[in-house]
């Protein structure tokens, strides 16, 4: 009999985790490994945040805080709405948590019964089937391939409905294929939920400010603001403010969610750093004029990227409408070998010899629900993208 929990057997550890890990191990060992598998910016916290973090230090913050955020930081992120997204919560309905993980968590604990299905279109970010799963709840996957622009259509959306159906996850700009729903889309989705009310949505819009082309940002309860009800709208400083390790993440929705959410939270892990609380007020109320340079770099290394990877043999690299990923297919490759008789069946095995011939990490593509395809950060400076993007297209050149 084993000591550990039936639940564990359920869930994996974070395969995005277990790249970096990889990465970091083989480049300890000596070896020039380019890693392409972490999920934060390379840009560094701005000045100013980084100084109200030291500020509250210096101020003696650092005690208990409510359990869900301090009232400043509510605050903070009700203006944030307000101006941004045309959302008007209140403080109350405001929960702040330990990352974007956290609120995901405690959202799904808080709310699901076994039995209750969630709807995740596939490519999806590694950590929402594990979290239903521990929730209780039962992921309910819809694939949102290539084909579609890895997004999930409304006739895809109101097929997977059943009287079960408790929550749809959805994230826009997706990680891990950069897709995202502009106004039109986003509106043909909350037709169909309006019509099934038993329905809520858990929108994760952690990658809002990385967008390109001019897409314009929408999240579901601006675009129909019938739905703010039932709606739980996700967010953090981790990605626009290069604060992953800050670590917050905050949500607002119905006062009912966030109290149960908040319960949860009383008995987990309290209340989110208040250094780091602290740090995200100044983050969201101070300039935010260098969120919009940063984008733009990110824009010039898509293109690199996009570019290059589709220059490389067997791959087919579509062009995200934001974050900082590509989910290039590599389905033309499957079946050959490489030089040295390694056979490639899977995406899994693509990574695998991509990292152990050219130095090269990525992130398979079944990690995310959709195979064969991989994907890539490019979170990295232009020099290092140019020399993995060159790595990758002699690995594809080289098969057989």
């Amino acid at each position: 009999m084993s000591f550990l929990a039936d639940a564990l057997q359920r869930i994996k550890p974070s395969p995005t985790m277990v790249v970096t890990a990889k990465a970091a191990e083989l480049r300890a060992a000596g070896q020039d490994i380019i890693g392409l598998g972490a999920g934060e910016p390379d840009f560094d916290t701005p000045d100013n945040i980084k100084a109200a973090g030291i500020r509250a230090i210096e101020e003696g913050k650092t005690k208990y805080t409510t359990v869900d955020g301090t009232l400043e930081l509510k605050q903070a992120i009700c203006e944030k709405f307000r101006r941004e997204n045309g959302l008007d919560y209140k403080p109350n309905q405001i929960s702040v948590s330990g990352g974007g993980k956290q609120v995901l968590f405690n959202a799904m604990l808080a709310t699901l019964n076994p039995g209750d299905e969630v709807i995740i279109p596939a490519p999806y970010w590694v950590s929402y089937p594990d979290i239903v799963l521990l929730g209780g709840g039962t992921p309910v996957v819809i694939d949102a391939t290539i084909a579609s622009g890895f997004k999930v259509t409304p006739e895809m959306l109101e097929a997977a409905i059943t009287p079960q159906t408790k929550w749809l996850i959805l994230n826009s700009p997706s990680n891990p294929s950069g897709a995202a729903y502009g106004r039109d889309d986003m509106k043909a989705l909350t037709d169909v939920l309006m019509r099934h009310p038993h329905v809520w949505v858990m929108t994760d819009d952690m990658y809002e400010h990385i967008v390109y082309d001019d897409f314009e940002f929408v999240t579901p309860a601006q675009v129909e603001p019938a739905l703010y009800e039932r709606t739980l709208t996700v967010n953090g400083v981790s990605k626009a403010y290069s604060m992953t390790g800050w670590r917050i993440g905050y949500a607002g929705g119905p006062i009912e969610l966030i109290k149960a959410m908040a319960k949860v939270q009383s008995q987990s892990t309290s209340n989110p750093c208040s250094i780091s609380q602290a740090a995200a007020v100044e983050a969201l109320s101070g300039p935010q004029d260098f969120i919009g340079e940063r984008a733009i770099k990110f824009w010039e290394r898509r293109d690199l990227v996009v570019s290059m990877l589709n220059q490389a043999s067997g791959l087919e690299c579509p062009t995200p409408e934001g974050a900082f990923y590509v989910y290039p297919s590599c389905a033309e490759l499957l079946g050959k070998s490489t030089p040295d008789g390694t056979q490639i069946n899977s995406d899994l095995d693509f990574a695998t010899c991509l990292l152990e011939t050219e130095g090269v990490a990525v992130v398979h593509g079944e990690a995310f629900g959709l195979s064969p395809h991989f994907r890539i950060s490019y979170a990295t400076s232009n020099e290092a993208l140019t020399e993995a993007c060159s790595r990758i297209q002699r690995f594809c050149a080289s098969l057989k």
